[in-house]
């Protein structure tokens, strides 16, 4: 049971929705449908070892869809192998994915001193890297999202182990990439040390790009995918280092442990940090402890509200702007419930905190232990369960198991984490708000008839818009049709072993359909000819 404190729900008389600036002033009992429709499209509504239960109740049959032929292109991608009759429960194997025996995760020592008004950090960075592969590694490459923004990343020293100055690399869009003199073997460990300063950019809004939640407004700074990191190796295989995309989601990331030293260098106290970990106070530093974790995250406001609740152990900290605490209040409520229904459902969250952070960029985004939910919809929050800021809320909730603890390669298989998120919505809405579930399944699903085939990568042809609903919308109809085939007990199982197994892995599809072979005997290869390329 979610025990809430400093919470108080309470609703404002009118609903505020932001349009380049311009604030409209509308009645709650209004329903502006044609307005809201425009709206909500616009700011995507994508977001982005514990038992299970033995019995749950019967799921209400999604309405039927509208069927059509997919027309994305072919693309590399694995297919899944057809479902066979199981012989025996016996364990997984285990996927290329795996970290190998002797595996330790990658240390990130970082000591930041930020100046706010100025949108300036300088970093010094120590990473200690070990390959956890057999192969030896004669070049690696280090990940520079922040080199994507012109004159942003400014490197002052590489060096490695004994400050050896490293001079032999290249820094290309977001990959540096070092030669080794001498090969890393299997099993040994080379330590690096980067100095360097970003320049904050403050990106602009556009219609052909996906909203960048990285950089600054007037309202907040946002510090994600701030620092260099090395990707994974997969063993024969190589690096798993993808282009960037124009809507992103291609990333991954190894499970790595982080040690974050944050000094902020305005003389000033209205400032708020909210970070995916919490806060050792040490005179003028916030020391943050973030072990076995897919990334480190932060914001920094001097406009933020702050609401508490706790669910069991697990602190949740909301952070919002004052005239959205509304629906702040709703984030915070919804986000407590989600978290408390998901581990009873997958498992249970292995951290101490939760930090939600309205986002003044249109998009929500996930980060293991933190996660951005739009002003957007802050803004036309209409005070009840069947709106979108609830669902969404619950959809970036859920990808602290299927992101940050079951990771995947997002740019390849990306149905992984985000099919299960859109569905992990309906999971919520059926357990906790059936009320509103016919409204999340016409609005959220179905109102934008999706279709395509959902194994597709973020770089198939058709746009933002087809791989959302290909991979989000019709991923939610497929696990929808899963659960029908197979029966609650099987499915549910799946998942909770899903989350166990895979804890702190990339498992991909073949991995996913061999444990779901072990839940279940019946035959879903018409499933995978309707959903899968």
């Amino acid at each position: 049971m979610a025990v809430l404190k400093n919470f108080v729900l309470g609703w404002s008389g009118v609903t505020r929705i932001f349009f380049k600036e311009t604030i409209v002033m509308l009645p709650k009992n209004i329903l502006v449908k044609a307005v809201l429709s425009v709206f909500l499209v616009s700011i995507t509504l994508s977001a982005c070892a514990g038992e299970a239960p033995t019995q749950i109740a019967n799921s209400p049959t999604a309405p039927s869809k509208q069927t059509g032929t997919p027309t994305e292109a072919d693309h590399p991608v694995s297919f899944p192998t057809p479902i066979e009759t199981p012989t025996s429960h016996t364990p997984t194997t285990t996927p290329d994915h795996k970290p190998a025996a002797h595996s330790q995760y990658a240390q990130y020592k970082l000591t930041v001193s930020l100046d706010y008004g100025r949108h300036h950090l300088t970093v010094d960075e120590e990473i200690t890297y070990f390959n956890n592969s057999s192969d030896e590694i004669s070049e690696l490459i280090i990940m520079v999202e922040t080199n994507r923004y012109p004159g942003t990343f400014v490197l002052t020293e590489l060096s490695l182990e004994d400050d050896q100055i490293v001079d032999d690399y290249t820094l290309e869009n977001n990959q540096l990439r070092i030669n080794l003199e001498k090969a890393l073997l299997p099993g040994d460990s080379i330590e690096l040390a980067l100095s360097y300063e970003l320049n904050l950019p403050s990106p602009t809004p556009s219609t052909d790009l996906r909203p960048i939640p990285f950089g600054y407004t007037a309202r907040q700074t946002n510090l994600v995918d701030w620092y260099p990191y090395i990707p994974p190796y997969i063993s024969g295989q190589g690096w798993l280092a993808h282009e960037p995309w124009y809507f992103g989601e291609h990333q991954v990331y190894e499970i790595s442990d982080f040690q974050v030293d944050i000094r902020l260098a305005d003389d000033r106290s209205d400032l708020t940090i909210a970070a995916s970990a919490p806060a050792d106070f040490d005179g003028e530093w916030y020391r943050y402890q973030h072990p076995s974790a897919r990334n480190f995250a932060w914001s920094v406001s001097h406009n933020y509200e702050i609401l508490t609740a706790t669910v069991g152990d697990i602190d949740v900290m909301a952070y919002s702007f004052p005239f959205d605490r509304a629906a702040g209040e709703a984030v915070l409520e919804t986000t407590v419930e989600s978290l408390a229904l998901y581990q009873e459902l997958f498992g249970p969250y292995p951290r101490d905190l939760l930090s939600v952070v309205e986002a003044d960029f249109l998009d929500g985004m996930e980060f293991d232990g933190l996660y951005f939910l739009s002003h957007g919809f802050y803004n036309s929050f209409q005070g009840v369960k069947s709106d979108f800021l609830v669902a969404i809320a619950a959809h970036e909730t859920a990808h602290q198991w299927w992101y940050a603890q079951v990771g995947n390669d997002q740019a390849i298989e990306p149905w992984l984490d985000e099919a299960m998120c859109t569905y992990s919505e309906r999971l919520f809405y059926e357990h906790l708000h059936p009320e509103s579930l016919d409204w999340w399944w016409q609005y959220r699903v179905l109102y934008y008839e999706p279709d395509g085939w959902i194994n597709r990568t973020i770089y198939d042809p058709g746009g933002y818009v087809a791989y959302r609903d290909a991979v989000y919308l019709n991923g939610s109809l497929f696990f929808e049709d899963l659960r029908l085939l197979i029966g609650d007990p099987a499915f549910f199982s799946f998942l909770a072993d899903y989350a166990d197994k895979y804890s702190q892995q990339l498992p991909d599809a073949a991995g996913f359909f061999e444990l779901l072979r072990q839940h279940t005997a019946e035959d879903i290869s018409s499933l995978l000819e309707e959903y899968f390329r």
